[in-house]
């Protein structure tokens, strides 16, 4: 069990987090989906056997830390927002699924343990967002060699919908269990994806007029051999 500190409206709490998922490959869009796929097999990832698809992680790589270690430069972000069921609902938050592309390039499962799950401290009530939620917008900079570009920005209905996923998850049910947290998939990358020292991920709610932001610089360590 993980137990993270969130800020939600503004009250701080502890959430014990038992159960970490990420879900890939859940494009609204057949051709989107299609599209990311080409993007991963163009740096040697091989084709989902099903699409969407669920991943378990150990919960222990969740975390709302700011700076992480990564041992070489062949990991990157992509930004997601992140559903967590507590015990008086779910909410939403904004996470990056940092992935080690070189290990993805042989098993995407191991890559997917490989590295930190960063996720804001802050969360957002579902109740809050049911009504308007495909208004809102996920985008992520990157900074390489001291140069930050915008690397990725779209709207969540690029994804299937938190009930959706929730659904096909759990093969029908409704209610994704407490104390689980999911990455429920990301945007294309604008250009070609790589990494660099400082990710920058948003989740925009402009209905209501406020966002969800965290960042994380990555340390890169040295080989041992």
């Amino acid at each position: 069990m993980q137990q993270l500190k969130f800020t939600i409206n503004g009250q701080h709490r502890v959430a014990k987090i038992e159960n970490l998922v990420i879900a890939g490959w859940t494009g609204r869009d057949a051709a989107a989906v299609e599209h990311h796929i080409a993007e991963l097999e163009a740096i040697g990832v091989a084709r989902p056997r099903t699409v969407p698809c669920f991943y378990r992680v150990g919960v222990n790589l969740l975390t709302t830390e700011t700076h992480l270690d990564m041992t070489g430069t062949d990991a990157s972000g992509e930004v997601e927002f992140v559903l967590v069921s507590l015990p008086d609902g779910l909410f939403v938050g904004v996470g990056s699924d940092h992935t080690d592309r070189k290990v993805e390039a042989y098993g995407v499962t191991v890559s997917k343990q490989m590295c930190p799950k960063p996720v804001g401290p802050e969360l957002w009530s579902m109740e809050e967002l049911k009504d308007h939620w495909d208004q809102l917008v996920l985008r992520s900079w990157v900074t390489r060699n001291g140069k930050r570009e915008l690397y990725q920005e779209g709207p969540v209905t690029r994804m299937l919908a938190p009930a959706d996923l929730i659904g096909r998850y759990l093969n029908g049910g409704t209610t994704l269990p407490v104390g689980t947290a999911m990455y429920c998939g990301t945007q294309p990358v604008i250009g070609a994806i790589g990494g660099g020292e400082l990710f920058e991920m948003e989740l925009e709610d402009p209905v209501l007029k406020r966002s969800l932001k965290h960042a994380y610089s990555v340390r890169t360590l040295a080989y041992a051999d």
